[in-house]
Parts: structure tokens; C-alpha cells; sequence
């Protein structure tokens, strides 16, 4: 009995084994490919950024004024926007809020 037990163990832990290196080939495939879709995804966001800087110098070359006064206006609405939020009345804790509701 002792020989049939022992050589039962052996196959078990050869199909282990097997298993453990199946998968592990597996988790590295995945792994490749995901560095190569990363690879892509970096490549093709650095190529639409320098596209939109190239955008961006082509206009505002064209349209010098226009870009002015869209930079104005920007910091205009930024500035009141933190203007607006710098006025207004901080709520410190819960406390302070429940009284304020009742």
C-alpha cells in the first residue's frame, strides 16, 4: 500500500505543478499585454497633447487679440469664482450645521 499512496502523491503534485506553471505562463502573458497597452495608451495621450499645443500655438498666432481677451475673461470668471467662495460662511462642525437648519 505504502508504494501506491507514495505514487499517488507524486502524480498530484506533478498536476500541481503542471497547474502552477500554466498559470503563471498565463500572468505573465497578462502582464506583457498590459504593458504594451499601456505603452500604446502613453504613446497615443503624448501625441494628442503635442497635437493640442501645436493647435494651440497655430491659433493663438492667428488670432493674438481674440486669445486675449478669451485669457481676460477666463481669469475675470476665475478670480470671482474664488472671490464668491472665499465670502463665503464656513460651517466648522456638525453642530453648527444642525443649528443653522433648525
Amino acid at each position: 500500500m505504502t508504494p501506491s499512496v507514495l505514487e499517488q502523491v507524486g502524480v498530484e503534485i506533478d498536476e500541481a505543478a503542471c497547474k502552477a506553471s500554466r498559470a503563471a505562463t498565463a500572468v505573465a502573458d497578462a502582464l506583457e499585454d498590459g504593458g504594451g497597452a499601456v505603452r500604446r495608451v502613453t504613446k497615443q495621450g503624448s501625441n494628442a497633447a503635442e497635437e493640442l499645443l501645436h493647435d494651440t500655438r497655430k491659433r493663438v498666432q492667428q488670432h493674438p487679440l481674440k486669445t486675449v481677451a478669451a485669457t481676460l475673461a477666463a481669469g475675470i470668471g476665475a478670480g470671482a469664482a474664488i472671490s464668491w467662495m472665499m465670502r463665503r460662511k464656513p460651517c466648522c462642525n456638525s453642530a453648527d450645521a444642525q443649528e443653522k437648519t433648525q
